[in-house]
């Protein structure tokens, strides 16, 4: 059956694409937020333990939501670690370095996606894909609060 929800066909391609990439790098944060959960060590690891679960749970959380608004769009979101491994703009990393580098290499993970949000929304907005932008308005909120608070465990 035909999508008929106020969007054309072209469009509902090209934000789906954009999702997809945010997609990718949320599941991609996601991941290496869980293993640096697990990984962890030194004097702080009680404290990055712990927000580095809370973290891992809002990213999985939002990627089901990222995935299930790609659905909506009549479109398939990937869903494979080789086509996130295409998509994402996250670096592969280390599972277990250092905690401050593990603090580091979030934000820089965290920031990725608040970069990912902000090109994906112009089609959103080009559209006037309402439940998109508000995705994605909430991706670049929670990703930039996710940055503050670790940068701030750098001093």
């Amino acid at each position: 059956m035909e999508i008929d929800i106020g969007l054309k066909a072209e469009d509902r391609k090209a934000i789906a694409d954009g999702l997809s990439k945010v997609l990718a790098d949320t599941y991609v944060l996601y991941q290496k937020t869980h293993a640096y959960h697990w990984n962890v060590t030194g004097p702080m690891f009680s404290s990055l333990h712990t927000l580095f679960e809370t973290q891992y749970t809002e990213l999985h959380d939002a990627a089901d939501l990222i995935a299930e608004r790609i659905r909506a769009l009549g479109h398939f979101a990937p869903g494979s670690y080789a086509k996130y491994a295409a998509l994402t703009s996250i670096a592969d990393g280390d599972d277990a370095p250092p905690a401050l580098d593990m603090v580091k290499a979030l934000v820089e993970g965290n920031e990725a996606v608040t970069r990912t949000a902000r090109a994906a929304f112009a089609p959103a907005e080009k559209a006037s894909d309402q439940p998109t932008m508000d995705l994605l308005t909430q991706r670049m909120q929670a990703s930039e609060k996710a940055a503050w608070m670790l940068r701030s465990h750098l001093g």
